[in-house]
């Protein structure tokens, strides 16, 4: 059986690994491609490609000629997985299955953070959210900060489109020391004044979300499901530094029950939580795919990556009781690179 990952995060060499080192000893032929030709998940693939750097109609004609040309049977896409959503009956009538969210309309609210946040804090769902603002231009970037300060709260924005923590910042009230600027550094964090200096070059912007930063612990809740049914939710704690913890945190574990009750999302979708100073949990983001740090959560025992698969191939699946209180972390390791079998 041949499986497609096209252009994907590194650490999508995990879940390849995962697959292949799947309990039921199944063989399958790994595809790959990417329009660097030193990604290194490539490394991975028992066959990679370079693939066009390009997005839309052309991208999505792209993958429907490679599905057919290469006979894929499992396509697990991440660039464009909204629009191939939208696509699905054109793979379907090539014979190939997709590991996405079949709901295209609930994949593009998705991909928008601030219709995602109207969608979790509408009477119907009353999902706890960060208080926030959309903004387009400086002056109402301004109103938005004052009134959160108002609130008490500590500001930080980000694009209302954007991947990871691309464009985020935390909004301080005053600039760098000599002493941070030598023994911490700057980071993520700007001065209010800077931010407003910089988002003023334009007389409007693309979207921002300005809102509450959220001062507790960050986790990650990575889930396992079938449209009727969510098999497992392993919450990960982001520890300091690169320490991951997954904990088996009830409330958590409920919110995840009550998103997918709601939403029916299947295969495999992640909700980042993070809790305020009052100790309650706040959802910042929903990725209705495999996020960057599954593999973490692999280490409770489920392989989800592999089960993901055999929901989609609609086969039966059964679950070991994951395994909590696992402290994690991980170093970098030098990979001497190899094209000869990179087209």
């Amino acid at each position: 059986m041949k499986i497609w990952f096209n252009r994907w995060f590194t650490t999508v060499s995990h879940f390849i690994d995962m697959i292949r080192d799947n309990e039921e000893m199944r063989k399958f032929i790994i595809y790959g491609t990417h329009p660097n030709k030193d990604a290194l998940y490539l490394q991975n693939c028992d066959y990679a490609f370079i693939e066009p750097d390009v997005s839309g109609e052309e991208y999505i004609s792209f993958c429907l000629e490679f599905c057919q040309k290469h006979g894929i049977d499992i396509f697990i896409p991440r660039k464009e997985n909204v629009r191939i959503s939208q696509r699905l009956s054109k793979f379907e009538k090539l014979g190939v299955k997709v590991l996405v969210c079949p709901d295209s309309k609930l994949m593009e609210t998705m991909d928008n953070k601030a219709e995602t946040y109207q969608l979790l804090s509408n009477e119907t769902t009353h999902f706890l959210i960060p208080d926030y603002y959309v903004v387009n231009n400086v002056e109402e970037f301004k109103r938005a900060y004052e009134s959160l300060k108002e609130k008490g709260h500590t500001v930080c924005f980000k694009p209302v489109i954007s991947e990871g923590a691309k464009g985020f910042r935390v909004i301080k009230d005053q600039i760098d020391s000599i002493t941070q600027l030598f023994n911490h550094g700057t980071g993520y964090r700007i001065p209010y004044h800077y931010a407003c200096e910089i988002l003023g070059q334009q007389e409007i912007f693309p979207d921002l979300m300005v809102m509450e930063f959220l001062e507790g612990r960050e986790y990650s809740i990575d889930c396992l499901a079938a449209r009727q049914k969510l098999y497992a939710a392993i919450p990960r704690m982001k520890g300091d530094g690169r320490v991951r913890e997954l904990v088996d945190q009830a409330e958590l574990i409920k919110i995840a029950h009550d998103f997918h009750q709601k939403f029916r999302v299947p295969y495999v979708f992640n909700i980042q939580v993070k809790y305020n100073k009052m100790g309650e949990p706040k959802l910042l983001e929903i990725n209705p795919r495999m996020s960057g740090g599954m593999h973490f959560s692999c280490l409770s025992g489920i392989n989800i990556p592999y089960l993901a698969i055999k929901i989609l191939l609609g086969e039966e699946v059964e679950l070991v009781k994951p395994r909590f209180g696992i402290r994690a972390s991980h170093i970098e390791k030098e990979m001497i690179l190899k094209y000869g079998d990179i087209s």
